[in-house]
């Protein structure tokens, strides 16, 4: 039985049990799944290392986040989340910047976002945000560019948290801009739906590895301009 099925099986199974004793008592299948895991996202590391220089030398356990939630302050205080993440850039998982993020688990699994895969820069602060936004005007046609590729449209069309967008064009820029709805937006994130299918493909870390180099130009972009001085 392919390891994913079991994987996903086990998650559904910790959403219904979602406590300390079930998990202690299953924890030994945890270990073995997560250890499974953990080697397709070394391989996954190494194909993406292929293209993109900023991968190599990274290893799994730099990239994997862990499957315990921080409950300080959730009014949610289930111990568990019901997916397993990880995130790919300089420095893995702690990377600042744009970057790339994978996700997997059941439908509904995921509390923000779903199961998939992800590229761009979340949850700027505000300085940054100012500076991408005005690198992105002053290039739009580099931008839009980037944003058009064939592959980039067919794979990842729109924006992810489109819905929390600002109302209007952020101060500084005329509310009719003709990038108006560029400048509203609080991230630039591109979304792929991967749902279990896709995983039980033996060879879904080339596969993930394929899409997200699709997204490297924008990733380029992003952190250029943020690190530019």
């Amino acid at each position: 039985m392919n390891y994913i099925a079991r994987l996903y099986d086990f998650l559904r199974a910790l959403s219904q049990n979602n406590n300390r004793d079930w998990f202690k008592a299953n924890k030994a299948e945890y270990d073995e799944l997560r250890a499974l895991w953990l080697a397709d996202i070394d391989r996954l590391i190494g194909h993406m290392g292929e293209w993109d220089a900023a991968m190599r030398g990274l290893t799994a356990r730099q990239c994997v986040y862990r499957i315990y939630r921080d409950t300080r302050f959730s009014p949610d205080k289930t111990p568990y989340k019901l997916y397993f993440s990880a995130g790919f850039g300089p420095g893995g998982k702690a990377s600042h910047g744009a970057g790339y993020y994978l996700q997997m688990g059941p439908e509904g699994s995921g509390r923000d976002i779903q199961s998939g895969l992800y590229g761009g820069i979340w949850c700027p602060e505000a300085p940054v945000l100012k500076k991408l936004r005005k690198a992105i005007v002053d290039n739009i046609e580099e931008f839009e560019e980037i944003i058009s590729a064939p592959m980039v449209k067919r794979y990842f069309p729109e924006w992810c948290e489109t819905a929390n967008a600002l109302k209007t064009v952020p101060k500084g820029y005329d509310r009719n801009h003709p990038q108006a709805a560029l400048l509203r937006l609080k991230e630039y994130g591109r979304y792929y739906p991967a749902d279990e299918r896709f995983f039980l493909d033996p060879e879904w870390p080339a596969k993930a590895s394929e899409l997200f180099s699709y997204l490297k130009p924008l990733i380029d972009f992003i952190d250029y301009s943020v690190n530019e001085e």
